[in-house]
């Protein structure tokens, strides 16, 4: 017997951390499947179903909730999709009327400083976890030095950093 709040919640949690599409698909996959409330020939129906339905890609998750639990599994799945986006629509108006109030900028400022402090945790624990040493600490400089500058992508320079790091370690 599939448990409303518990299957609400798994299709929600897939939504926020996917960015759409099948991006959800593993984890609803692994969470329906484990549970017992899916099989894998659902799977392949609702994305297949999905595949030649008009709209977006995504909406094969309510084919997926209605082959699973029925009306009541396809409104879920929907509410829970549907969710997130209209939230960020909500924080997007709401900061469309505050967002000048110097209350909100202290906020935003608050959160980006924030941030920039877990960033440098995380790339301490990186430096630990990998040895701190001269050649290390000079492919930390060094990315941060071509990444200001902004004249290479991202992802270039985290290829030529894998390079350096091939040949000095």
């Amino acid at each position: 017997m599939i448990e409303p709040f518990t299957y609400f919640w798994i299709f929600l949690k897939a939504s926020l951390f996917s960015t759409g599409g099948t991006g959800n698909l593993p984890s609803i996959h692994a969470d329906l499947l484990a549970r017992g409330w899916a099989a894998d020939r659902q799977f392949a129906e609702a994305l297949a179903i999905g595949q030649i339905s008009p709209g977006p890609s995504g909406l094969w998750v309510i084919c997926l909730g209605y082959l699973t639990d029925g009306l009541r599994g396809a409104l879920l799945a929907t509410l829970a999709i549907s969710l997130p986006p209209m939230v960020v629509l909500a924080v997007d108006a709401l900061h469309r009327r505050v967002g000048d109030h110097p209350l909100m900028k202290g906020f935003v400022r608050g959160l980006g400083l924030a941030v920039s402090g877990i960033f440098l945790v995380v790339v301490m624990r990186l430096l630990q976890q990998n040895g701190i040493s001269l050649s290390s600490v000079l492919i930390v400089l060094g990315s941060i030095g071509l990444g200001l500058t902004g004249r290479l992508p991202v992802p270039l320079l985290l290829v030529l950093a894998g390079v350096v790091g091939a040949l000095l370690y």
